[in-house]
């Protein structure tokens, strides 16, 4: 009897239809438009059985709580919050690996995706018309509401930069709305990159074989409760996901975005010196400030990139800077130790010094990783 129990679907059991579709929703400051999101997906998969997974980044507006209440009272509404981790790509890789739907859907909190088009992306999919559907504003019938010149010039140089690095005909690979077979995610997923806010082309790129496409245009509208979350900081992150997606897997991408700041801070230190050559001080002392310069600006800008989803503020901060000081001053003393150990056996002063460089820096990435952002 037990057995046959184990065996007979629940949803059977419990006179349900089978789940069709999960709905992934980032969210970050979003808590005025959780209600109208709601409202207009639930009108729009009337025809389906459907769940919503908001994943939230713990904001302060208490967008979590909010959703919480909705989830009370409807089950297929469910939240998963996330505290100490950011990232739209990974919020939206942690909330399909959290449903157990045949097809995943993604879509913005903002409400500037048009949910109507909703029923059309998940049934081409479901009909296996294709692998993935996508809504684009690009294609013929789609567009951009409000946008002005400069804002649509950067969306379309960025959306050609993504057309390259797929080497696919797609119109709109920046596209944040589309439904996904999980058997396609899930052959993806061993190479996600989970970096910024591309994940469509983060799925397309990683995966073993070009998909089947379906590309539905839809309208994008103007956000109307909330705060963009656009930054310049998006725009690195998505050069950091194209370049993961050529020279990744050569060289991981926290540590090219590591080395580049080193290299940045290289010319803070010659500046700094020369400024304090050409005032009049030592170079001892010059050296001094030319160092400690160097090093407080490789800080606050690992800080800020390199670092993005473990940034640090307030007292961390300050904590932060005094342990990376730290690190380097260590690193500082391999780079000398090493260079000179290559030194007297090559006696080759550059292959001295490139030696000392490169543990410097490996040194330093390691360190400050495991101390300063530790997670």
């Amino acid at each position: 009897m037990l057995q046959d129990i184990k065996s007979f679907p629940l949803a059977q059991m419990l006179g349900q239809r089978p789940l069709q579709v999960a709905i992934i929703v980032p969210t970050f400051n979003e808590a005025e438009n959780i209600a109208p999101l709601i409202a207009r997906i639930s009108a729009a998969l009337a025809d389906f059985q459907w769940e919503v997974i908001f994943v939230d980044d713990n904001s302060p507006d208490h967008t979590a709580n909010v959703v919480r209440e909705f989830a009370l009272t409807h089950p297929h509404i469910r939240i998963v919050q996330r505290v100490g981790r950011r990232g739209l790509s990974s919020a939206v890789i942690e909330g399909m690996l959290a449903s157990a739907a045949p097809i995943v859907a993604v879509m913005d909190g903002d409400m500037q995706h048009d949910e109507a088009i909703l029923p059309d992306l998940i049934r081409a999919v479901a009909d296996h018309r294709a692998d993935i559907a996508i809504g684009t504003r690009y294609a013929p019938g789609g567009g951009t509401q409000g946008w002005d010149v400069a804002r649509l010039r950067l969306s379309r140089a960025a959306t050609r930069l993504g057309q390259i690095t797929l080497r696919v005909p797609l119109s709109d690979p920046m596209s944040g709305f589309f439904a996904v077979r999980r058997d396609v995610m899930t052959a993806a997923l061993p190479r996600l990159s989970g970096i910024g806010f591309k994940i469509l082309l983060d799925i397309l790129a990683s995966l073993p074989q070009h998909p089947r496409i379906v590309e539905i245009p839809y309208q994008f509208r103007n956000r109307v409760a909330g705060e963009s979350k656009a930054d310049s900081q998006i725009a690195l992150e998505y050069l950091m996901l194209l370049a993961d997606k050529t020279i990744g897997r050569i060289l991981p991408m926290r540590l090219l975005s590591f080395l580049v700041v080193g290299g940045l801070g290289v010319g803070v230190h010659l500046s700094m010196l020369a400024l304090g050559l050409i005032l009049g001080i030592g170079f001892a002392d010059g050296q001094i400030i030319a160092v400690t310069t160097a090093i407080a600006f490789n800080f606050f800008l690992n800080n800020s990139f390199t670092y993005r989803d473990r940034r640090l503020r307030g007292a961390k901060l300050w904590r932060g800077l005094a342990s990376f000081f730290a690190v380097s001053a260590v690193g500082a003393l391999a780079n000398i130790g090493i260079g000179n150990w290559v030194h007297d056996m090559d006696r080759s002063w550059w292959l001295s010094a490139i030696a000392g460089i490169v543990v410097g820096a490996v040194w330093n990435f390691a360190a400050s990783s495991f101390v300063t952002w530790r997670k």
